[in-house]
């Protein structure tokens, strides 16, 4: 049951960030706009929608698995600091919640960092 409870938690991840990844490098404007409101410059959501599908890649690769979650924790920390400080808090709750799954795989995961397996 216990694995279930990772590649779920896994899966929900990765289905969120390639969709989120994916419409920012295809330029979807609403997800374009907090990067402005935040002062970064407009090639930043590229670069975060690229980090985001690598992240997402990376989830599902045994020995880069807890770095991937790390960095997507990362990501989803800037997501709920911006929800919280320049939207209605509610629609901070998905990247909160994305965050929380990402600090479980990192828990679940952190022993296998960058452990390459001999084949």
């Amino acid at each position: 049951m216990k694995k279930y409870g990772f590649n779920i938690a896994r899966g929900l991840i990765a289905l969120v960030l390639v969709a989120g990844g994916g419409a920012k490098l295809a330029g979807v404007p609403e997800l374009h706009e907090s990067f402005h409101i935040l002062g970064l410059p407009g090639w930043f959501g590229y670069f975060i929608g690229v980090c985001e599908i690598a992240g997402a890649i990376g989830l599902f690769i045994s020995s880069l698995s807890a770095i991937s979650a790390a960095g997507i924790a990362t990501i989803m920390s800037g997501a709920v600091y911006f929800h919280f400080m320049y939207t209605p808090p509610a629609e901070g709750i998905p990247a909160l919640v994305i965050l929380g799954l990402s600090v479980f795989v990192v828990i679940k995961t952190k022993s296998k960092i960058f452990k390459f397996s001999k084949t």
